[in-house]
């Protein structure tokens, strides 16, 4: 690697997130809360500073003017500190209001990689905190990269090898020529929706402020609320209209540009992935709603608003709640716990192990069953009309394995910790798939704070390693990435 790259690169991501780091002034301003502007102040200027060092500390930094030829061990090194230095400056704001740097990191990380598991137990803060908390999530769901390249003319033709490093599924898909414009689209996609949810709320009664922080949360799969309640106590409109968003921040992004430009939603049932999607996520409401009907005693109304809400929140790993589900029958929270495994689209804002790959293994389940019939057979594996070379098979398969691993891995470590074996496993799975939300003490209602500074550094690594797709993350492990050439 080009070490005069990296620092290159990475000093421009801090540059312009610092600037990130200053749009919560405007909300303190607003409502008065002068005593919230200098934590984002000095959060920027940490990041400007950051940046600054950077560049004129390593050699030949200076003299660069793009990264039209950076190479992908380059772009993956990039991404991965990108993302870990954007939770660490996004962690400061947090220290000023008496938040521990521990929870303060945590909070940071849950945020930016749309996790929405939370430390908080007191909501007692300025509304620029809370909104911080909020865009934080929405950045990070479609991506830091995603946005800087689609904005940033340095990233135009370089831009590519970060790209597909930060954009969730297994394959590397780009619908326009050019990579700007792919990202660039993309986000006019998730902003238009963004504004369209923020007005359907305030029309609904919710309030400005609540409109735009249950809004960022929702279309990034976040979860993240000003509210301690989550969305518990708000009209049956407001949730169908959350879960509406919810649902799409699940679901393809470039399926949905497709959609929007053809003016014909029924393209999105032609792709495969999400007809399995859409299928699977009514499948389980449908059963989860019978199950609520029959044992918990709603009514028809509400089992069917709290099934299609909780489960279009977990399978988009968004995590708010209409009720305190931690205190369902075994039935209907066996139901949810499925559907955190089941995932969202590839090329979503959600997270999980993603439809497509779910698709793959069960293809490639297929297929091997079949070669022990018909030895001599040759077997394509398609997604749609796409053909899926044998790269992405291997890779989808590793991946997997690596999902699970880190799964099993992180809950023995925090079964030995707490020593509560549901809480390993819950919040293992919750961090690793960025749902957020688990069972019992960190249910829905509850939080982490009260587990311990160990088992949090590791959920804060899970979070990281889950939001970049594991490979960019495990890859900064192997030794022959740390080759550096001038």
């Amino acid at each position: 690697m080009r070490l005069n790259y990296l620092a290159y690169t990475f000093s421009l991501v801090m540059r312009y997130f610092s600037l990130m780091l200053l749009v919560p002034i405007f909300v303190a301003l607003y409502y008065h809360e002068y005593n919230a502007i200098h934590p984002f102040i000095i959060s920027a200027a940490s990041a400007i500073i950051m940046s600054f060092l950077i560049k004129r500390i390593v050699p030949g930094t200076c003299q660069l003017k793009n990264i039209n030829d950076i190479k992908k061990s380059e772009g993956l090194t990039v991404v991965c500190f990108s993302w870990i230095f954007a939770a660490l400056f996004a962690s400061v704001p947090y220290l000023f209001f008496g938040i521990e740097p521990i929870n303060a990191l945590f909070e940071a990380t849950s945020g930016i990689t749309t996790t929405g598991a939370t430390t908080f137990s007191d909501y007692n803060f300025p509304h620029a905190l809370f909104f911080w908390r909020s865009f934080t999530q929405w950045l990070g769901g479609m991506g830091i990269i995603v946005l800087f390249i689609a904005v940033l003319p340095q990233f135009a033709i370089g831009g590519r090898q970060m790209f597909f490093a930060e954009a969730p599924g297994p394959t590397e898909e780009k619908f326009t020529p050019r990579i700007k414009s792919t990202a660039a689209a993309l986000w006019k996609v998730y902003a238009g929706l963004t504004l369209v949810e923020i007005i359907a709320l305030k029309l609904c009664g919710m309030s400005g402020f609540n409109s735009v922080c249950h809004s960022f949360s929702s279309l990034s799969g976040g979860g993240f609320s000003p509210e301690a309640d989550s969305i518990i106590g708000y009209s049956h409109n407001i949730m169908w209209i959350i879960t509406f968003f919810m649902f799409f921040a699940g679901s393809s992004f470039n399926l949905q540009y497709t959609a929007w430009t053809k003016l014909n939603p029924f393209v999105l049932f032609k792709n495969e992935e999400f007809r399995v999607y859409f299928g699977f996520v009514f499948g389980i409401a449908l059963l989860l709603a019978i199950s609520l009907f029959a044992n918990m005693h709603y009514t028809v109304g509400d089992s069917f608003t709290h099934a299609f809400f909780n489960i279009s929140s977990l399978v988009s790993s968004t995590g708010f709640c209409s009720a305190d589900w931690a205190n369902w029958d075994y039935t209907s929270k066996l139901l949810l716990f499925v559907i955190m495994l089941f995932g969202s689209c590839a090329s979503s804002a959600g997270g999980g192990l993603k439809v497509a790959r779910w698709l793959l293994i069960f293809k490639i389940m297929k297929s091997e069953m079949m070669k022990i019939l018909h030895p001599k057979a040759v077997y394509n594996i398609k997604i749609g009309n796409y053909s899926v070379p044998k790269d992405i098979l291997y890779q989808t398969l590793m991946f997997v394995s690596f999902y699970f691993a880190i799964i099993v891995l992180s809950a023995f470590l925090i079964a030995v910790i707490e020593k509560d074996t549901m809480i390993s496993i819950v919040s293992s799975v919750a961090s690793v798939g960025n749902i957020g939300p688990g069972f019992g003490a960190i249910g829905p209602l509850g939080n982490f704070s009260e587990l311990q500074t160990s088992t949090k550094i590791i959920l804060i690594i899970d979070m990281l390693a889950g939001r970049l797709e594991l490979i960019p993350f495990l890859v900064l492990f192997q030794k022959d990435l740390w080759s550096f050439k001038k």
